[in-house]
C-alpha cells in the first residue's frame, strides 16, 4: 500500500462530463509544506492550476496551466533562489493496461501520460508532478559567481594548463 499524495484532488472518471468545464485547484499551506519536503525545496509559497478534463480516445485529457512560486537552494552557494513558474500542461490519463512498457519517443507536442488510480484521476498529484518537472534543475543565485570567487573557487579558464597562456596573451593582466 502506498502513502496518499501530499496534494490529492481525486476525481472519479464516472463523474467526468463531456462539457470540459474549467476547474481550479490550489494547495493549502500544509500541502505545500509536505510537497516542499518531498521535492527538497526550501518552500512552495504558491501552487495552483486551472485545467479542463475531457474524455479522449479511451482515456482522459487534462489541459491547463500551472502557476507556482518555489524557493530552492542555489546549487553553488546554498542560498535561497526564488522561482516563478507559469507553465501550460497536457496530461493524458489511461488505464495501466494501456501503458506500454517499451520506450517511445515523445515530441514537445506530445503529452505526459499518467495511469488512472482505481478509476480515479488525481489532479493534485498530476499538478505536483508537473511542478517538479518545471523546476530549474540547477538553480543559481544571482551572486553565485561572486560568492564562489570570494571563497577561492576559480572560474572556467582561470586554472589549468592554458591559464598561463591566457596571461601571456593578455600581457600579464589576466
Amino acid at each position: 500500500m502506498t502513502d496518499a499524495p501530499e496534494f490529492s484532488r481525486p476525481i472519479r472518471i464516472d463523474q467526468i462530463g463531456s462539457d470540459a468545464r474549467p476547474q481550479s485547484i490550489a494547495a493549502d499551506e500544509g500541502e505545500r509544506l509536505a510537497l516542499s519536503r518531498r521535492f527538497r525545496l526550501r518552500a512552495i509559497p504558491r501552487l495552483e492550476a486551472d485545467y479542463r478534463l475531457v474524455p479522449d480516445n479511451g482515456g482522459w485529457l487534462a489541459t491547463g496551466t500551472l502557476r507556482a512560486a518555489a524557493i530552492q537552494a542555489c546549487a553553488a552557494t546554498s542560498r535561497d533562489v526564488p522561482e516563478e513558474i507559469d507553465a501550460a500542461f497536457t496530461i493524458r490519463f489511461v488505464r495501466e493496461a494501456d501503458i506500454s512498457e517499451e520506450e517511445i519517443e515523445l515530441s514537445e507536442e506530445d503529452c505526459d501520460i499518467m495511469p488512472l488510480d482505481n478509476d480515479r484521476i488525481d489532479m493534485g498529484e498530476a499538478v505536483a508532478q508537473t511542478l517538479a518537472l518545471n523546476l530549474d534543475p540547477y538553480p543559481r543565485s544571482p551572486d553565485a559567481d561572486t560568492v564562489l570567487r570570494q571563497m577561492g573557487v576559480k572560474q572556467e579558464g582561470e586554472s589549468g594548463a592554458l591559464s598561463g597562456l591566457k596571461d601571456l596573451l593578455s600581457g600579464g593582466k589576466g
